[in-house]
């Protein structure tokens, strides 16, 4: 670090700004070790809850749940996690994401010991639920870590999208491992499965995992406290369990229900609340701060977050209820038709190391992904009966999984390098926030459309029911696409290339500039924001072109 700025007297604000003390880089052994233990974390997180779906008719007999109770057994944690993940991911900036990461996974570790054991429907559920709210912890604080483990760009991106690599494999794979242990085992050995590895590599992640810089100028409990913006928090929380509620519960009660409007209407109201209170807090201590919804393209990338969870999760569900309920096939003939989905997802989360799109601007792969997920579901909308599977069903699921995981990888990079590093957690945990809308948003919608349609014409074998679902994830999918196209940005690279990048709403130029939050390279400095009007505007590392 500069020695004028080592020196320099810290700048103060209202959440007291701290300059960083460098600690030496971690090994790359060390590094990848890591990344393998993030990744088996996500993996294990998505495997599990593909593992119920083989293994909620068990549950269901066990518990003695009805149709509409059985929604739940993925609902509640998908509800839990989707509210809490912005709260974890601040909690992940302001504190330590390597405390947060232990915290989580252990705690999630525990519960699944203890779901294995339970013999009361409503104490499953409410663990169920708590389990979200702990793997909430571990996401945000996982991307934050890696962002400081792997601040060069080139190596981030692999790590990035080897994680989301991870989880999609999950997704696939947890049908083979649920329908291995309903068939031959119990369903209690999916939770107590997850828990044999979780608890192990929370405690090498423990010993793993470097200290964090320490502050030359250390926050107070309260300013920390202050910096969380609980209220704000809470405010949005409220509204995503309310509007997730009201859309999981709109594909059981009916949209008309006052189960479904009611708590939807409250929660779009919740929303302008929220926002009019992010508004009124100092940038440096929002959960959401307004400047960050206009950082360029960071609100087409959210949008586009949207789209993976929400090709992926109802292409999964539609067809497993296909293939089990009318087809008569048996959950491990289905998982292994899924195969598919989840070598093709993990092939091409490597794709940004293909020459060409490495350099290329996030706005062309997103755009083709998006066509390729269009193009996998008009294939799939005449895929009318089982011998359609390889002509139609087979390669839509090549074309389609591809296209997924180009535009999530395409996404969930690009918007890290255009946001600061040091929003790593809060940036992850809104971009995983996007992820689980769309999943249970888009679950809800195109279940009920496919409901009402198979109601009119003849029940679940008649397949009009899932091609007008199809259609309908068309159209979603080609309004996202026409947004990108419209509203994504291509020369803000630009700016970074000449030197320029904005902090506090204030356009800084440096020469000398390093990414990563948290474990710092060499040769990073930490720059102060060169508007003089803006006395309060707390310091900010620069990232690199």
């Amino acid at each position: 670090m500069d020695s004028s700025l080592a020196n320099k007297s810290p700048i103060t604000s209202d959440c007291d700004a701290e300059l960083v003390v460098q600690r030496p880089t971690p090994s790359n052994t060390r590094r990848y070790t890591l990344l393998l233990i993030f990744c088996i974390t996500q993996f294990l997180y998505t495997l599990t809850n593909s593992a119920l779906f083989s293994a909620i008719p068990s549950l269901v007999r066990k518990f003695g749940f009805t149709k509409s109770q059985s929604v739940w057994i993925i609902s509640a944690y998908q509800l839990t996690f989707a509210s809490f993940l912005l709260m974890s991911g601040k909690i992940s900036d302001i504190y330590s994401p390597k405390y947060t990461f232990l915290t989580g996974k252990f705690i999630l570790g525990v519960i699944s010991i203890g779901l294995g054991f339970v013999s009361d429907g409503i104490l499953f559920l409410a663990l169920r639920a708590l389990s979200g709210i702990a793997a909430s912890l571990t996401i945000p604080s996982a991307l934050a870590l890696l962002v400081g483990l792997f601040p060069e760009p080139r190596h981030q991106a692999v790590a990035i999208a080897a994680f989301g690599a991870w989880g999609a494999i999950g997704i696939v794979l947890g049908l083979i491992t649920g329908a291995f242990f309903v068939e031959y085992v119990s369903w209690s050995w999916v939770f107590w499965f997850v828990s044999t590895v979780i608890i192990p590599t929370t405690l090498i992640s423990a010993v793993l995992i470097p200290s964090q810089n320490e502050s030359v100028v250390r926050k107070s409990g309260f300013t920390k406290f202050r910096s969380l913006d609980i209220t704000g928090i809470s405010i949005l929380t409220v509204t995503v369990i309310l509007f997730i509620f009201a859309v999981t519960t709109g594909s059981v009660t009916g949209w008309g229900s006052a189960m479904t409007l009611a708590p939807l209407a409250i929660s779009i109201a919740t929303t302008a609340v929220f926002f009019y209170w992010e508004a009124l807090q100092p940038i440096e201590c929002a959960a959401v701060p307004s400047s960050t919804w206009f950082i360029p393209n960071f609100s087409v990338l959210f949008g586009t977050a949207l789209l993976p969870y929400f090709w992926w999760a109802n292409i999964f569900t539609t067809y497993v209820s296909l293939w089990q309920d009318v087809y008569q096939w048996s959950a491990m003939s289905s998982a292994v038709h899924m195969l598919p989905i989840g070598i093709t997802a993990f092939v091409f989360s490597f794709a940004n190391r293909v020459k060409g799109l490495s350099s290329m601007s996030a706005k062309w792969p997103i755009l083709c992904g998006a066509l390729m997920m269009m193009t996998a579901l008009v294939l799939f909308a005449f895929a009318d009966g089982p011998d359609k599977y390889w002509p139609l069903v087979f390669p839509g699921f090549i074309i389609g999984s591809a296209g997924a995981m180009l535009a999530n990888i395409s996404a969930n990079i690009a918007i890290f390098r255009a946001t600061p590093p040091s929003m790593a957690g809060t940036v992850g945990a809104i971009f995983n926030c996007g992820l689980q809308l769309g999943s249970a948003v888009g679950l809800a919608a195109v279940s009920s459309i496919q409901a009402s349609v198979q109601n009119r014409n003849g029940g679940p074998s008649n397949y009009e029911g899932q091609s007008a679902g199809f259609w309908f994830m068309l159209a979603c999918i080609s309004i996202a696409a026409l947004a990108v196209l419209v509203f994504y940005r291509t020369n803000t690279a630009q700016n970074r290339v000449e030197g320029k990048d904005v902090c506090g709403g204030s356009e800084a130029h440096f020469s000398d500039i390093a990414r990563g939050d948290g474990f710092r390279s060499e040769g990073e400095v930490k720059v102060e924001s060169l508007d003089a009007t803006k006395e309060n505007t707390p310091n900010c590392v620069l990232p690199a072109p």
